[in-house]
């Protein structure tokens, strides 16, 4: 199997050269990463483009690296990101590879990390996604960053079997694509893993610049991944409680009704969505 690994990178000048380090020290080297700078100010590019000709194995003619750049995107949680991912894809023919992945620059991987990923995906043909865990440090060591489920293959070391990806039609650019992809994984009869023994490090954690707007993304969040208003109530009345927040409630719920983009989503995906919304909400009354 092939890996294809596509990072984005903006002003990650302090990171890139580490990640860029652990994915060339990785023991399965059926891979090639394309970074693709997203318009950065610092010295992300001229890192990478070094790296990328410092790696460049002229006997073999492989090039196992490649930098590419963009004019700077709007900053906008969710599609940016997903846009740069998807400049990256189109400058590669997919027919040539089996597993896609989307990784963050900011994250040091194992060099065990890509061969763990590839027998899940040799050994389960029904694998659609496959990830460590994520940690970040804290008081001198690491710890697992508790912003979702365990069995969440997160935003920045998400990968896809080939087939999963084509069958789900990408990634949707907007907040939630990282729940939307595993929803339509889900869908289209695919399994998502979770290695618990495996995990990367994460150097620049991102989440706290939006704590003081996560109920208003919150809502918007509900509205993107299709749920109708009783399960956006649920869903809104159980994180406000979760927190010790009435506030939150009323303003996860005042974002959610005011959303009047069309949505990103098919009938059918939606419809799928919230079948499987209120079926994970059934399993734990019982």
């Amino acid at each position: 199997m092939k890996f294809l690994i596509v990072i984005p990178a903006h002003n990650e000048e302090q990171n890139i050269l580490s990640c860029l380090q652990s994915l060339e020290n990785q023991t399965f080297k059926d891979f090639k990463t394309v970074v693709v700078n997203d318009g950065s100010t610092d010295k992300t590019l001229q890192i990478a483009e070094q790296f990328n000709v410092q790696h460049f194995d002229f006997a073999q003619c492989n090039k196992r690296f490649k930098v590419q750049s963009l004019e700077k995107s709007e900053h906008e949680p969710g599609a940016k990101v997903v846009r740069t991912f998807g400049k990256g894809l189109e400058s590669e023919n997919l027919e040539t590879f089996d597993v896609i992945c989307k990784f963050d620059a900011d994250i040091i991987f194992p060099e065990n990390y890509l061969e763990e990923i590839h027998k899940i995906y040799q050994q389960n043909p029904k694998a659609g996604m496959v990830s460590g865990l994520v940690y970040i440090e804290k008081n001198g060591g690491w710890i697992y960053e508790n912003l979702s489920s365990k069995n969440h293959v997160r935003g920045p070391v998400k990968s896809y079997r080939k087939e999963c990806f084509l069958a789900m039609n990408g990634l949707r650019a907007v907040l939630g694509w990282d729940n939307i992809d595993e929803f339509l994984a889900k869908m289209h009869g695919y399994e998502i893993i979770t290695l618990k023994n495996l995990w990367v490090k994460h150097l620049r954690p991102t989440a706290y610049k939006y704590k003081n707007q996560k109920a208003e993304k919150l809502g918007e969040y509900f509205y993107n991944i299709g749920l109708n208003f009783p399960l956006t109530l649920i869903s809104s009345a159980k994180s406000a409680f979760k927190n010790k927040s009435v506030s939150e409630f009323f303003i996860t719920m005042k974002s959610f009704l005011k959303q009047k983009h069309p949505r990103i989503l098919t009938v059918d995906e939606i419809k799928f969505i919230r079948k499987l919304r209120w079926k994970d909400m059934w399993k734990k009354l019982m």
